[in-house]
């Protein structure tokens, strides 16, 4: 089986990776609803603004060309391809890879959030949920985190100093964020005009941190991170799991999110050389492995539910399953089961990955972040995981 699906996963890949660069790095999001003209009919007033966003997204095939809204570029996008490059790059040394990682890297570079001395990155169009709008390009926590881990695994892998000093950056963006100061940790904010507190961000923002306290030796960084894996942790639920959040409104578990707190404490750990998270570490895993997934690999959108099959889902499913492989044999598996479902299921013969499956449906929409480069990542961890013991 193991040879069998190095195989696969090698060659969806290289059709995933083909399809981004005949698109020119260009897809959709799951919310950029409000990038149609239509958006001057909401007064930029938040219900309107989410019934547009809602609309799209929600579509049974996509209505983006109908509305105006074009094919785009996004910074986790590139933050996630870059990283897919790095890690295919580290298993087989190609040349393009590598710049191509470096491309997308001096890409967001080159266009991160306005008005910010540090260095840090939103989304490309205007955005409401239930907690408020926010503004076109307004910088988040979980996306800068994320293409900051790119950017350290970037001075890793190529060594230039440049890379790690963006890094340093985004560390300092973070330590001015509002945060959440409690008995039992802290909680960073998942924006940086007001406060907003999410467990997937703010561990993430936490790993980040860590890691980059392990080559800036920097004791702030690696105190903030700790204090944002404590909150995270104490509010675990008793089975193992995680509310999104902790405000009612927030009370649902996901697979997706789960998966990021999963990655985000074992990056922490290793950074940190911290073990003392690893109860918390176990508990979630168990929860995770055995409420998110079916026997023949699907991947379930919440805990108690499946509908609808999510490529988010899969993609960080492959990629926290993968990664805690070394620790735990049952992940690895579940990781090559989870994959051969989604290139079997949710890849299209053009190479890339489908948005979602409502059941009655598949909803083929090619996203950029949301589908190819997540999906990307996630099977080039997969992939290293796969070639040394497959040698």
């Amino acid at each position: 089986m193991r040879e069998s699906t190095e195989s696969r996963v090698e060659c969806s890949l290289s059709r995933a990776i083909s399809w981004v660069i005949r698109h020119q790095y260009r897809g959709y999001e799951p919310a950029d609803g409000n990038l149609s003209p239509l958006f001057v009919l909401t007064g930029a007033q938040i219900w309107p603004m989410r019934i547009l966003q809602q609309v799209v997204l929600r579509a049974p095939f996509n209505i983006r060309p109908l509305l105006g809204i074009a094919s785009h570029e996004s910074a986790i996008g590139r933050g996630y391809m870059a990283w897919g490059y790095l890690l295919v790059y580290r298993v087989n040394g190609n040349e393009d890879l590598r710049r191509g990682a470096i491309d997308s890297l001096e890409w967001l570079m080159a266009n991160h959030a306005a008005h910010f001395t540090e260095f840090c990155w939103g989304d490309p169009y205007e955005y409401a949920t239930r907690s408020g709008r926010r503004p076109y390009g307004e910088p988040l926590l979980i996306w800068s985190s994320l293409i900051g881990l790119a950017f350290l695994d970037a001075y890793e892998t190529l060594h230039e100093e440049r890379f790690l000093n963006i890094a340093g950056s985004i560390g300092r963006w973070i330590l001015r964020l509002p945060r959440e100061q409690t008995a039992t940790g802290s909680c960073l904010s998942y924006v940086a005009d007001r406060q907003s507190y999410i467990h997937n961000s703010n561990v993430m923002g936490g790993a980040f941190l860590a890691r980059l306290a392990s080559f800036s030796l920097n004791k702030e960084f690696l105190r903030v991170a700790r204090a944002a894996m404590t909150y995270t942790c104490e509010r675990q639920r008793a089975d193992g799991s995680w509310y999104y959040a902790e405000e009612s409104k927030y009370h649902w578990i996901d697979n997706f999110h789960t998966g990021y707190n999963l990655s985000a404490l074992q990056v922490y750990r290793t950074a940190a050389k911290d073990e003392s998270f690893d109860d918390c570490i176990e508990k979630g895993l168990r929860f995770y492995k055995d409420h998110f997934f079916e026997a023949d690999g699907r991947p379930k959108y919440l805990h108690d539910k499946t509908y609808p099959v999510d490529i988010q889902c899969a993609a960080q499913a492959i990629e926290t399953l993968a990664s805690f492989g070394e620790y735990d044999s049952d992940c690895l598996t579940l990781a090559m089961k989870v994959a051969t479902w989604t290139i079997d299921n949710m890849q299209d013969e053009d190479g890339h990955f489908y948005y979602r499956d409502i059941g009655w449906k598949k909803v083929k929409t090619p996203m950029l972040h949301w589908g190819q480069g997540t999906m990307i990542k996630a099977l080039a961890i997969l992939l290293q995981k796969l070639v040394p013991t497959s040698a």
